[in-house]
């Protein structure tokens, strides 16, 4: 339960071969934002939502899922700009609960950023593919060596971006800059085109009426709060907005990811609210508008009929085929800034953890010429390589949000604590009515976790308990918090 106290944190930020460098503006960070939360289910994830869960009113889904995302990154926001360093909820976490909460955090935040980069890397090597296919060069997603199944494009993504990560933090973020405005160029352009599509008949009945939900295949596959209840899951009318916001959540994940970055960002004080915010405030507008053109072009029942909705569906249902060359591309483009993102957060966490003493010191050494956490950057790269390019990764997609949630609920409870804990302290940005919304956050959030699937608590249940033995077993004993408190008291016997 021993803490690390704010001061520390920033004097560990302080050591020398341990820093990273001071780099990142606000137009960064709101980048950043916009790279690692806008990839390809910004065409699916809304067409998904609205044909299976709230109809036309999949907008004020998304809309209810940015305010609960806005409360829990106000949170963020306000630990980032009292803590400014590198770890983003494992730090926070640290210095309110203690360190084994703080090991789980930080074990948590490697679950998510790990199965992430793999997962999104193993989809851009199939979206590759099909990008190649719809320009007549066909060429297979994957390849068979020595009897083993090599997916080719992930290793070549995660490899080009580790190398771009290692040469430094603004370099990276110039890349990302340049591809993200790209991407949304590329969002902007489908969008307009398929405003011309529109008819307003498709918008009604705005919100469906009710009706019972498909069941489940298997008790594995139920949301964990159905399957502890015993009720039936309802799509369409205002249950199926709140079930298509628990959705549409997971397009507001990564902004955690952000915080991150903290370390390296000029005047974190004013330049990370500011950063967060304008981003998250940009992918609002984008998803609401994605979700405006398909819901409007088609109706929710002719998407309902489609085995994977997504936006080229409502494009082909009406026609305009040549517009899924268009959407592959940007759905290739919108995966390359995500695993860049997630690549560089995955290293700057375990550079943390590291920093504590909890994982080998030695992954916390910075490049003297660069500043970057190069020897981690470069194992956390050939981690998410090997796991895009020779395992089934993707059907662990769903750890990638339990593991995101948790952190939330820890960041959301960490404020109400830091504050009894610290009231004098005054960070730049604080989350305003009082205990409220860091309340209502943890609670959301909550209540995501449990309508995920039954078989992903499972998992998630198999992965702390991975982390439990490697904390009990390494963590606790080389903990460079709990050596300096041993030293201390072992002054104070010898004075004694």
């Amino acid at each position: 339960m021993r803490t690390k106290s704010i001061e520390q944190s920033m004097a560990d930020a302080s050591e020398p071969g341990r820093t990273l460098k001071r780099s990142l503006s606000t137009w960064d960070l709101m980048i950043m934002g916009v790279a690692v939360a806008v990839g390809a289910g910004i065409f699916s994830v809304g067409a998904k939502a609205a044909a299976h869960n709230a109809g036309p009113a999949v907008t004020v889904s998304f809309i209810l899922a940015a305010i609960t995302c806005a409360a829990a990154i106000m949170c963020y926001a306000e630990f980032a700009t009292a803590i400014p360093v590198t770890g983003s909820a494992y730090v926070f976490t640290y210095a309110t609960m203690g360190e084994l909460l703080a090991w789980i955090i930080g074990w948590n935040l490697i679950l998510e950023l790990l199965m992430a980069a793999s997962v999104i890397a193993k989809y851009w090597g199939v979206y590759l593919s099909d990008f190649l296919y719809a320009i007549n060069l066909p060429l297979p997603a994957e390849v068979s060596v020595f009897g083993l199944t090599l997916y080719w494009g992930p290793l070549i993504v995660v490899a080009a971006f580790t190398v771009v990560l290692v040469l430094g933090t603004k370099l990276s973020a110039r890349v990302n800059n340049v591809v993200t405005v790209i991407k949304i160029a590329i969002v902007l352009f489908v969008i307009v085109v398929g405003f011309f599509f529109v008819k307003a008949q498709n918008y009604t009945p705005f919100v469906p009426p009710s009706q019972p939900a498909p069941a489940a295949a298997t008790w594995a596959e139920q949301p964990f709060l159905s399957f502890l209840s015993g009720s039936m899951p309802a799509m369409y009318g205002f249950g199926g907005i709140i079930t298509g916001a628990a959705l549409v959540f997971f397009a507001f994940i990564g902004f955690d990811v952000v915080a991150t970055s903290a370390e390296e960002v000029k005047n974190p004080k004013k330049t990370l609210p500011r950063g967060i915010f304008a981003g998250l405030a940009v992918v609002t507008v984008l998803y609401v508008l994605v979700t405006l053109t398909v819901t409007g072009m088609v109706s929710y029942t002719d998407l309902a009929q489609a085995k994977d909705p997504s936006l080229a569906t409502a494009f082909q249902l009406v026609g305009a085929d040549w517009a899924v060359v268009v959407i592959a591309l940007g759905s290739l483009i919108g995966l390359t800034t995500v695993i860049m993102v997630l690549l560089m957060g995955l290293a700057r966490v375990s550079m943390a953890m590291s920093r504590d003493g909890l994982l080998p010191r030695t992954l916390s050494r910075t490049s003297e010429k660069r500043s970057t956490p190069a020897r981690t950057q470069i194992i956390c790269g050939a981690v998410v390589a090997l796991l895009a390019g020779f395992t089934p990764i993707e059907l662990l997609s769903e750890m990638i949000n339990i593991g995101t949630l948790s952190a939330f609920v820890m960041v959301s409870i960490g404020i109400l604590v830091l504050r009894r804990k610290q009231p004098d302290l005054k960070p730049a940005f604080r989350v305003p009515f009082g205990p409220v919304i860091p309340i209502v956050s943890a609670l959301l959030c909550i209540y995501l976790m449990f309508n995920l699937a039954t078989l992903t608590w499972i998992f998630f249940a198999i992965w702390l308990v991975a982390g439990l033995i490697i904390y009990f077993c390494y963590g606790q004993w080389n903990s460079r918090l709990g050596r300096e408190q041993k030293a201390d008291r072992e002054k104070v016997a010898d004075r004694t």
